[in-house]
């Protein structure tokens, strides 16, 4: 698969079945942060705008090359940022290279995969008074449960608790309505959106925004299976 950068300017492209590890660094160089602290959502979405496919996860609409650079992103940040209902719904698998941190009420994180071995932290970040019932939940998974002096967990309160905890590189990875929710919030600084080649029904659009979000393009690549990989920072 050819993935070539249309944005910069400099129609580079690079083979990423051909050597790996190249693609990897070539992939690395435009999805790296030199900012000092960055919040970031990294979202997938079909033509028609839903962030699943067919089987209601987002697997059956990534490619190759988005899964290098979804690795990319998450080595680049610090902590990884999802809700619990997708946790449900993709099963996660906790990051090699960076902290996971959950958000939900209720502490249900069926499906969280726990590889051998694992060294990143679970965080947990759930309404005060619901605390002492979410850490029941998520005693067997050695996770640091933090209460939020909210009755919902909101964007600011959650990037501050991770902030508190020097965790300054922020990727929120969903789903539809956390993603909603940071992005009305204006605490995003860069939107990373691939498009599927695919034609989907859409029961809740990817980023169902309530106001326009002004940004400028920081970057867009394409590859030679129609995808499109987008860099939008926020004005």
């Amino acid at each position: 698969m050819i993935v070539t950068e249309l944005s910069p300017r400099s129609l580079d492209s690079i083979d990423i079945d051909d050597d790996r590890d190249a693609a990897r660094a070539w992939i690395a160089a435009r999805y790296g942060s030199a900012d000092p602290e960055s919040v970031r959502l990294n979202m997938i979405t079909s033509l028609t705008g839903s962030a699943v496919g067919v089987d209601g996860t987002s697997e059956t609409l990534t490619g190759g090359a988005d899964r290098l650079i979804l690795s990319a992103i998450r080595a680049a940040a610090d902590a990884v940022i999802v809700g619990a209902q997708t946790v449900r719904a993709e099963g996660y698998l906790l990051p090699r290279s960076a902290a996971l941190a959950v958000v939900t009420r209720s502490g249900s994180l069926e499906g969280l995969r726990m590889p051998d071995g694992a060294q990143q932290p679970l965080i947990v970040l759930c309404p005060v008074p619901r605390a002492k019932q979410v850490k029941a939940s998520v005693a067997h998974l050695s996770a640091e449960v933090v209460g939020l002096p909210a009755d919902e967990p909101t964007p600011e309160l959650v990037v501050d608790a991770l902030r508190d905890r020097g965790l300054r590189h922020l990727v929120c990875e969903g789903g539809p309505s956390l993603a909603r929710q940071f992005a009305d919030s204006g605490v995003i600084d860069e939107y990373c959106v691939t498009v599927a080649p695919a034609l989907t029904p859409v029961e809740h659009p990817f980023l169902g925004i309530h106001n326009a979000v002004a940004t400028e393009l920081a970057g867009h690549l394409v590859d030679d299976e129609g995808f499109t990989y987008l860099r939008l920072r926020a004005r």
